[in-house]
């Protein structure tokens, strides 16, 4: 949810990193680039060769000539772009139809209030005393899933609950929090636009999701 590692969830599949001493600095500098090539290659729809893999980078690390010729490369990655491409289009358009649907039979259930900007809230625990503001910093307990149920996120999973500012995450959590008071909760559906619009978030939310959480404000920190 968070906007400062580009409106990212933090995921329950990822581990924490284990602190570690190199021997020099290259070593922990070459470590770090293989973290950040390896979170690239992971976002790619598809089932990387290692075997190829390592053998390519090795050879073009080491100077040496790579197996195929630059034509036949050219290619084979343009014809990669382009199926790509037409996957995501066709992922965005179908994300977007069965949002707009779900959204729209949502509206028309009991105790669903459907706001200006699209966002709907259920409140499920009314909760007492004031509701976090804009500025304010909350601690709550949360669960996330898609529309068709599948869980990408949970604080409850992690057995911690979150903190943080609400001007730093999505724009469905930054409103929807509003309507909560402390020891309260909701359930709210976020179209794509107050979430993360075309782009998605990850391998686990596509491009034009529509997303469902279930928060529990536990806190206002200020």
């Amino acid at each position: 949810m968070s906007r400062l590692q580009p409106q990212r969830i933090p995921n329950p599949k990822e581990t924490k990193p284990v602190t570690s001493n190199f021997a020099t600095e290259d070593k922990k500098i070459s470590y770090c680039i293989g973290i950040d090539i390896a979170a690239k290659i992971s976002r790619l729809p598809l089932r990387l060769d290692l075997e190829a893999f390592l053998d390519a980078f090795i050879t073009i690390a080491e100077g040496r000539e790579p197996k195929i010729k630059q034509e036949d490369f050219q290619k084979t990655m343009q014809a990669f772009q382009q199926k790509l491409e037409r996957e995501a289009g066709q992922a965005r358009s179908d994300n977007a139809a069965a949002g707009d649907a779900y959204r729209a039979k949502n509206a028309a259930r009991d105790g669903v209030v459907t706001t200006a900007s699209g966002l709907q809230v259920e409140i499920l625990e009314p909760g007492q005393g004031d509701c976090p503001k804009v500025d304010s910093t909350v601690r709550v307990h949360y669960a996330g899933t898609l529309i068709d149920g599948t869980e990408f996120d949970s604080s409850y999973q992690r057995g911690e609950p979150a903190e943080f500012p609400l001007d730093r995450v999505i724009p469905g959590w930054t409103e929807g929090l509003q309507h909560l008071r402390v020891g309260g909760k909701a359930r709210l559906v976020i179209p794509p636009e107050l979430a993360y619009g075309e782009q998605g978030a990850g391998p686990d939310i596509g491009p034009n999701a529509t997303l469902i959480f279930e928060v529990e404000l536990l806190a206002i920190r200020q």
